[in-house]
């Protein structure tokens, strides 16, 4: 086995937590997919020419939720990312369902990635404001079964 497809099978080992599309009137009927693990978000758009971001979960700054009428209405809204990243300062994630909930389950998940890689500095003080209990047992796919231990 040769060293890329040594590289190949790491990275695909890596379990994807959330995923989503982009949605319109409620229907995910874009080619915008949000997703994210336990240590990287992804972001990938288009059909014919595609593009792809990839962001460590301890990079995002700040998370914000936005639901505007319209949203709230096709059971959508959106997750605002601000970033360490230079490519992707900010990052939305337009128009997914269950936005409150993938904002706190990002929010729980940036938290451990930096208690793990133990990054300090002014702008990652009291980031995400809550304290560390409670962190076992998020549910992001409402189906009653912890998703993330």
């Amino acid at each position: 086995m040769g060293r890329i497809d040594k590289l190949t099978n790491l990275t695909e080992k890596e379990e994807i937590l959330w995923q989503d599309r982009r949605r319109y009137m409620g229907m995910p009927i874009s080619f915008t997919i949000y997703s994210f693990t336990q240590n990287k978000l992804y972001y990938k758009k288009g059909f014919f020419n595609v593009s792809s971001e990839e962001i460590l979960l301890y990079r995002i700054l700040d998370i914000t939720f936005k639901q505007t009428i319209w949203q709230k209405i096709f059971g959508v809204g959106s997750v605002i990312l601000s970033t360490a990243d230079k490519t992707t300062p900010v990052l939305e994630l337009k128009n997914i369902k269950t936005p409150d909930r993938i904002r706190k389950a990002l929010s729980t998940l940036v938290e451990l990635r930096r208690d793990e890689k133990r990054i300090t500095g002014k702008e990652m003080i009291g980031a995400s404001g809550h304290d560390h209990c409670g962190l076992d047992g998020i549910d992001l796919d409402g189906d009653g079964v912890p998703d993330i231990n």
